[in-house]
Order: structure tokens, then sequence, then C-alpha cells
């Protein structure tokens, strides 16, 4: 475990039989085990936590990218089957984002670019 011979183990059992004395060294024992037992059901605890946490995030990123793969297999055919839908949808896109350009690069041109189309 540590290295820990039975020569080495006798010895720390006669020193410590020698410090603590033979009336407090079986309950010095029992409190050592108490800790020592304590510590390995917390530390097992915490192992579980974070596997299950990681898993967690595992699923949750494969759900992701699952939906996301679902999405453009779910474009694509889309597109396929409706290439004008395609455009239209590609031209009101290009529209909206010079929109957000000019709006970005100056206000004051928007809102007359807007009172001039009737929006």
């Amino acid at each position: 475990m540590f290295g820990i011979g039975t020569m080495e183990l006798l010895v720390i059992f006669v020193v410590a039989l020698l410090v603590i004395g033979p009336r407090k060294l079986p309950q010095m024992a029992r409190s050592l085990g108490k800790a020592f037992g304590e510590f390995k059901r917390v530390t097992a605890d915490v192992k579980r936590t974070i596997d299950t946490e990681v898993d967690r995030v595992e699923r949750q990123e494969r759900t992701v990218k699952a939906k996301s793969e679902l999405l453009a297999e779910d474009t694509a055919a889309f597109m396929a089957a409706n290439p004008e839908s395609a455009v239209a949808d590609a031209d009101a896109a290009t529209t909206v984002d010079a929109a957000k350009t000019v709006e970005a690069a100056d206000p004051a041109k928007t809102v007359d670019a807007k009172a001039s189309s009737g929006v």
C-alpha cells in the first residue's frame, strides 16, 4: 500500500503503544479507522458526482450535434425539393444582413431608408 513492510508496521505499532498507551490505543485505532472509512466514502461520492456530470455534459453535446446534423440534412432536402424557395430565402437573408450593416454604420440612414420604403 505505502511500501511499508511487516517490520515497519511492528515498529510503528510499538511506538504508538509507548506514546499513546495501552488504554487509549484501541480508541485511537477505532477513530483512525472511522476517519479512513469516511474519507473513502467521500472520495467515492465525489468521483461518482464528477462521472455523472461528465456523462450529462457528453450526452448534451451528442444531442446538440445530432440536432444540428438533422437540421442540416432537413435544410439540404428542403432546398433540393424547393430550389426557388432557397433562392428567395437567400435573397431575404442578404437583404436583412445589408440592413443590419447599414444600421450599424449610420442609424440616421436606416431611419431615412425605412421612411422612404414605407416600413
